[in-house]
């Protein structure tokens, strides 16, 4: 569990191909290392990984095809947002995240507001109906609260904070970002279809 506050940026400094998926190597840049042990998760560009080999300034995780399926690219120097679990004493100041990232998202706009950026992302159809304006969602791991809503479309808008502090200031138009829904919307869903 998350809070989809960003704590760090690093970079994916190895990729290799394994049997059913990839082994990476992420490089931690200002993230803290010193209390994580192997088999602890770190939320990387939005989705939990388990770490499986540790030192100073890097771990490496597993990525099953699975998880490949259903999250944007990775690509080797590409700057990832990083994240450790929640800690049951730590602050929530973003909103409850798995790190089950469900889909990726296109940008589709990304408009300057005075030092601001307002970012337009298409969701897939199947994870429109669970964006609400005013709710929350989750991009490349980071917590952000929905502007405005238009059909599979929504915008967020980004502070300078929030520019400066993860890897969403880089985003452009037809960039891909992983997008997990606010986990009430699915399970309001799920008990209403059981019904």
């Amino acid at each position: 569990m998350f809070t989809g506050i960003i704590t760090a940026v690093g970079r994916v400094g190895a990729v290799a191909r394994k049997s059913g998926g990839l082994r990476l190597r992420i490089e931690s840049g200002g993230l803290r290392l010193g209390d994580v042990a192997v088999g602890d998760s770190i939320s990387v560009n939005g989705i939990c990984l388990t770490v499986v080999a540790r030192k100073a300034r890097s771990f490496e995780a597993d990525v099953s095809q699975e998880t490949l399926d259903c999250t944007s690219d990775f690509n080797l120097g590409a700057r990832v947002n990083l994240e450790k679990s929640l800690r049951l004493a730590d602050r929530v100041g973003g909103h409850f995240v798995s790190g089950h990232v469900d889909g990726v998202g296109t940008v589709t706009r990304v408009r300057r507001v005075g030092a601001n950026r307002v970012i337009t992302v298409k969701a897939p159809a199947r994870l429109a109906r669970y964006i609400a304006r005013k709710g929350s969602v989750t991009l490349n791991g980071v917590s952000l609260t929905v502007n405005d809503v238009n059909g599979a479309g929504f915008s967020v808008n980004l502070i300078p904070h929030t520019l400066a502090a993860t890897n969403l200031g880089q985003l452009g138009a037809r960039h891909k970002v992983n997008l997990e829904v606010d986990m009430l919307a699915r399970y309001i869903e799920r008990l209403r279809a059981n019904r």
